[in-house]
């Protein structure tokens, strides 16, 4: 009797756990399905600004995103530190770090305090301290080398994201960086976290103060584009008013001569995200890091397919095109500038996978997918043991693929929501063995029990789950109808999944999610309006029709980095022409049905005080999905 109740126990205990275990793995699929998705779309949103430009009345106002901004646009770079002293006061009322050049680790110290206080520091600092940082950095190659024989271990960490606790829980379990205890950071240290400033004011400081043994990686988030996209720009503007323009100028500048890789011993490849079939390290080492583009190219000649086809690098690190000569092929300088871009697009974007070969990248629409064939052919042709990359969410902080030669590590724990993930950092000893040092920064869920924890990131996950369907709410209903000839509003469940699939492309278990996401009557069928009975866009402005409010609703992040590029001096207002013209380009563009009746009620209503201009930002906050329950 003891025997058979311990066995009952012990599966119920299992059946508990493994139901909890698939609850946790679908949510985390959710998140990360609907961030590729998110990414998927700003990568095609750089196709608009191409289009924009085409047809733009004033197409310079969009023009300076093609291009890294000049020496006018940022701070000079003849500007001295003391200068910087004349041009901005620190008022006697700052208490915050006060900080003198060269930087000494008593400063760097006064930073981490101060931060930990939730601190800011003064602008005039900032400025000093990123002119300081450009300085450096344009002394290094795109490819940095480094020894293990001048270090017992190199610590290596991946995406931070704006994540202040897990960086300082990283210094506190691992120490300080110094001449004994070196760091490479593998890029995305800002974005998505609260952050992001104190992160990078922190890693600047100790390059500076450790210009050898600190190393910086470039991530696809330190980019002008993504950080409007993404939330580093609005905190710069937020915590840096007065100043705020001039910061993001330089930072985009210093972003622009962050290092592209490092080497540790000829043998250990880091890289942010991953590679392609046509890598070539010595083509990446030879271009001018100035010069490489943030945003795609014009779209007719940025194609994979076509530049593949063409595509000649040889070792030397030179590039020549072949094929056809016909008046539709890009030009020679339009063909680099391609082949430049896919080389930098493969090692910020890619990600690797289990089956051999390389494909597009279709869930982020950038870089590609590469095998263990890929791994191993530039790993021969470059004597390569192993690869570190970032850029991918991993629930346990790293995973390791590709018969050991790849690694993945990710720093940022609870990156979704409290209790997501864990953070992780590798420590690398002379003889390159790998060792993981795991860790979880935690406020709240020490004090849940699992089933608890699980519930929190489950709640989360399908709450943005079902803002993404109500967003595409008109098309679903399309989809589903058509599965409904006699419009009875209900569907199979194969039907049901197959509409959600092919409008949501998101590849998820629909028929595991449905419970929580559509009601089923007793016959099994779905009534498939229930997947939006909790919700509704919250309609501030009585003039908007239902359809333009669920397309504002829908496209509102792209707009709203649309907006942010044409108001350069981010002031959060534009005119009224440039609203209109902007939607209409960009409903054009996509081939969204407006009526401009609607638009032209929708712009007048806008306008409050009736000058001629309109606060896009809080404007288009306004129209966002709302739960009824909430």
């Amino acid at each position: 009797t003891v025997i058979r109740a311990a066995i009952l126990i012990q599966n119920w205990y299992r059946f508990t756990m493994a139901r909890l275990e698939m609850r946790r793995r679908y949510s985390l699929s959710i998140f990360q399905s609907i961030e590729y998705a998110d990414e998927q779309d700003q990568l095609q949103l750089s196709n608009f600004f191409t289009f924009m430009l085409d047809h733009c009345t004033h197409p310079d106002s969009v023009s300076h995103i093609f291009t890294s901004p000049s020496v006018a646009q940022v701070v000079d770079e003849g500007l001295c530190l003391t200068e910087f002293e004349k041009m901005i006061d620190v008022p006697d009322s700052y208490y915050g770090p006060r900080l003198s050049f060269p930087l000494t680790v008593e400063d760097a110290n006064a930073l981490l305090h101060a931060f930990r206080n939730e601190q800011l520091l003064h602008a005039r600092y900032v400025l000093q301290l990123l002119c300081e940082t450009r300085r450096v950095l344009k002394e290094m190659p795109n490819i940095t080398h480094l020894s293990t024989s001048y270090s017992k271990e190199i610590t290596v960490c991946g995406d931070l994201h704006g994540n202040l606790d897990d960086l300082l829980l990283i210094f506190y379990k691992n120490g300080l960086p110094s001449e004994q205890n070196r760091y490479v950071f593998n890029g995305d240290f800002v974005d998505r976290g609260k952050n992001s400033m104190e992160i990078l004011i922190i890693l600047f400081a100790f390059l500076l103060i450790y210009p050898n043994d600190l190393h910086l990686n470039r991530g696809n988030h330190e980019d002008y584009v993504m950080n409007l996209r993404y939330g580093f720009t609005k905190e710069v503007s937020k915590k840096y008013k007065d100043y705020g323009k001039q910061i993001l100028c330089l930072l985009r500048d210093v972003f622009s001569w962050l290092p592209l890789a490092t080497i540790i011993d000829s043998k250990v490849l880091i890289l942010h995200g991953g590679i392609s079939d046509t890598t070539d390290l010595d083509f990446l080492n030879a271009l001018e890091r100035k010069r490489i583009p943030t945003t795609r190219p014009s779209a007719h000649i940025a194609n994979r397919n076509v530049a593949g086809n063409t595509q000649h690098i040889s070792s030397s690190g030179s590039t020549e095109p072949s094929g056809s000569n016909s008046s539709s092929d890009p030009t020679l300088k339009e063909w680099k500038q391609v082949v430049r871009y896919l080389q930098i697009l493969d090692i910020l974007w890619s990600d690797p996978r289990s089956q051999n070969g390389c494909t597009p990248n279709k869930c982020r629409g950038g870089g590609c997918y590469f095998g263990p064939d890929v791994t191993a052919k530039l790993f021969e042709r470059y004597n390569l043991k192993m690869l570190i990359r970032s850029h991918e969410f991993k629930p346990e902080g790293y995973e390791i693929s590709h018969d050991g030669k790849v690694i993945t590590i990710f720093s940022a724990s609870n990156y979704y929501e409290e209790g997501s993930n864990r953070g992780a950092y590798i420590k690398l000893n002379p003889e390159l063995i790998p060792r993981f040092v795991q860790y979880r920064v935690s406020k709240y869920t020490r004090r849940q029990h699992l089933r608890e924890r699980v519930g929190t990131i489950e709640s989360a996950a399908l709450k943005s789950l079902r803002e993404k369907i109500y967003a595409h709410r008109s098309e679903l209903r399309s989809a589903f109808a058509q599965y409904d000839p006699n419009s009875t509003g209900k569907i199979s469940v194969d039907d049901w999944a197959a509409a959600m699939e092919s409008v949501l492309q998101l590849e998820l278990p629909w028929r595991m999610l449905r419970p929580q996401l559509a009601q089923m009557d007793p016959d099994g069928d779905i009534d498939f309006m229930s997947c939006f009975y909790d919700l509704k866009i919250d309609q501030p402005i009585k003039e908007v029709q239902p359809a333009l409010a669920e397309t504002l609703c829908r496209y509102r992040k792209d707009l709203e980095i649309i907006f942010n590029i044409i108001d350069k001096d981010h002031s959060g207002l534009i005119s009224l022409e440039e609203f209109s013209q902007t939607w209409r380009l960009f409903t054009a563009h996509l081939g969204i049905d407006v009526c401009d009746e609607a638009l032209d009620k929708l712009v007048l209503s806008i306008d409050y005080n009736k000058d001629g201009h309109i606060d896009f930002n809080e404007f288009l906050e306004a129209f966002h999905v709302v739960h009824r329950l909430e």
